[in-house]
């Protein structure tokens, strides 16, 4: 195993940090709803409009990131972790950080599909650095 591959746990290990971050959150802002705790005096959930971007993101964290989870795991078994894909993958979990924050924390769809590109690319960097190097277009 190349002497870098134990450090893409650690991305790995943050970006699962951050989708128990936001299934906490998720369970507070539906708890009017579910048990009734902290209901608006109408009966309303006054934090519906945060719960539904809270469970949006929840689920942004299981489509674009299954890519970035092959490319780590395919990494580790060919022993191609490198000092280029250590920083792709923290880029990406740096992106996503960034991503929950502006979805969770604003309506701005804009700032979203920006910060959402860093995450996009830095996947794209990790498989394109990977075939590249594994057909010999890069040296390792």
């Amino acid at each position: 195993m190349s002497h870098l591959s134990h450090l893409l746990l650690y991305p790995m290990a943050l970006h699962v940090a951050l989708a128990t971050v936001l299934y906490m959150l998720l369970t507070a802002v539906r708890a009017p709803s579910v048990w009734g705790i902290g209901r608006s005096a109408d009966g309303s959930n006054p934090w519906a409009a945060l719960e539904r971007r809270v469970s949006a993101n929840l689920s942004n964290q299981f489509e674009w990131p299954l890519f970035f989870y092959a490319a780590c795991l395919v990494l580790w078994q060919l022993q191609a972790v490198d000092g280029v894909q250590l920083a792709l993958a923290w880029v990406f979990i740096a992106g996503r950080v960034a991503h929950s924050v502006v979805q969770v924390g604003t309506t701005n769809v804009r700032l979203r599909g920006l910060v959402f590109t860093i995450n996009f690319l830095a996947v794209l960097g990790m498989w394109g650095w990977l075939v590249a190097g594994q057909s010999g277009l890069v040296g390792r």
